[in-house]
């Protein structure tokens, strides 16, 4: 697919897109003039397969990849909403507090089920009862993928039903502004039927820019992201306290981030023409897919912190980091540096492209 194909799918797939969440009927000869062949991986790279399925049937048109990856789509949902309706059963009983995050909330958003395609459910809950919870996923026939290696535990069930279980909304690997500003979250949180708890609209608007942040800066973020901002503001827009979102904004840095990305899903979906600089940002955007690139993630934190400090901070992982891949750190400290060498050494082998490509991005930078 040359570039210029490439970019008539995003536009195609942008466009079908903006018609389903604006409830507006496609043009049939556009629709009809759209090479689906190509079409088709540019969608399933952004995870808007389904979505632009149900543009293209509002429009006439059937086509049997599209048709699938719509059904598997609210099948996937259906599942993984069933099984947190049964966790959720299961922690009231225990007691234990919990939320569904990101998607999970933001799939209620979107005009139809199974619109919004889902890879798991993200629920936050007490981190003091983790065993418990691991417990209660292991008797519900989950099998745990990951468990107190980050800031979330991983479970698995066939065929397809994944659950995030998180302890905390941002991990050691994620900016110190925002694992400040969330670290006692609970304080926000608005209690609901039993041990069921939510964030009030604007704390949950603020934690989707604070999140979309994070990949952004990172690795990169998707076109889905942008549909996710826009759907948020045609459904919470008109009734938020723009005031006080401005000022938590401030607090975390997040003011100037949050403008140009609302402007770009605003402009994007709603046909109105993009500025040059919203144009750079939307090629970034889609540059990353779904869940980013590691050339952009390489790429924005050299950028950051510049190539020593890049190299230093894959080698020095923060403490509770380190901690939670090696736990006998805590009980000896002065392991730390053996440990050092022994990830530099272990993901040279283990891991040795994802290894030679940062080595290489740090040496390319240098002759820059």
């Amino acid at each position: 697919m040359t570039q210029e194909e490439s970019w008539k799918a995003i536009q195609d797939v942008a466009y079908l897109a903006a018609c389903v969440v604006n409830g507006t009927a496609p043009d049939t000869q556009r629709v009809k003039d759209m090479d689906l062949k190509q079409l088709y991986p540019v969608a399933k790279r952004h995870l808007l397969s389904s979505i632009t399925a149900f543009g293209l049937e509002a429009a006439g048109k059937q086509d049997a990849r599209f048709s699938q990856a719509k059904a598997k789509a609210i099948r996937k949902v259906a599942l993984l909403d069933a099984e947190m309706a049964n966790l959720f059963e299961k922690l009231d009983e225990a007691g234990i507090w919990h939320m569904p995050l990101k998607g999970t909330v933001l799939q209620q958003y979107y005009p139809k089920y199974g619109m919004r395609e889902m890879s798991d459910h993200d629920i936050l809950f007490d981190a003091t009862r983790a065993a418990d919870v691991k417990a209660i996923m292991e008797d519900l026939g989950f099998s745990t993928e990951s468990y107190n290696k980050g800031n979330h535990d991983i479970y698995h069930k066939e065929p397809v039903v994944n659950f995030e279980m998180h302890r905390e909304l941002f991990g050691a690997g994620s900016k110190k502004q925002l694992r400040d500003y969330y670290h006692n979250v609970e304080e926000r949180l608005v209690k609901g039927a039993d041990f069921a708890r939510r964030f009030t609209p604007e704390d949950f608007y603020i934690y989707m820019i604070a999140h979309e942040y994070k990949h952004f800066a990172g690795g990169g973020t998707g076109l889905r992201s942008l549909l996710d901002t826009y759907v948020l503001e045609r459904k919470l827009g008109s009734s938020l306290n723009r005031d006080y979102i401005r000022r938590e904004l401030d607090k975390l840095g997040l003011t100037e981030f949050e403008a140009k990305n609302r402007a770009l899903s605003l402009h994007l979906f709603g046909g109105v023409p993009l500025t040059e600089e919203e144009q750079g940002m939307l090629s970034y955007v889609l540059s990353s897919g779904a869940y980013g690139t590691m050339h952009n993630h390489v790429e924005n934190e050299i950028t950051e912190k510049g190539r020593f400090g890049y190299f230093l901070s894959r080698l020095t992982l923060p403490k509770e980091m380190m901690e939670q891949q090696f736990p006998v750190l805590k009980k000896a400290p002065a392991l730390y540096p053996f440990f050092w060498v022994f990830r530099l050494l272990r993901g040279f082998f283990a891991n040795h492209k994802v290894f030679m490509y940062q080595l290489k991005a740090v040496i390319r930078r240098k002759k820059q």
